[in-house]
């Protein structure tokens, strides 16, 4: 199931947590816990608390690949070449 997660993420876009638990077929708790878990193996790394999605106008913009309630996350070096 990690795998997955990071298959999608590394397909592109911006995916919300929504999104990705209804894709994965688990619920948004276990989604974060998931997240968690991949950051504490650094496949993952946290860019800051969760924005107003106003990518347009964000630093950040083409970074980030999940967002959710309460982070926004991007793949690490090392989840390449997932």
């Amino acid at each position: 199931m990690l795998e997955q997660i990071l298959r999608h993420i590394a397909a592109g876009g911006l995916h919300s947590y929504t999104e990705l638990a209804r894709e994965l077929d688990v619920s948004e708790t276990l989604l974060e816990q998931m997240l968690q878990d991949l950051e504490r193996m650094g496949y993952l790394e946290k860019l800051g608390g969760a924005c107003d999605c106003h990518c347009d106008h964000c630093d950040l913009s083409s970074a980030c690949a999940v967002q959710g309630p309460s982070m926004i996350w991007r793949l690490t070096d090392k989840s390449l070449p997932f």
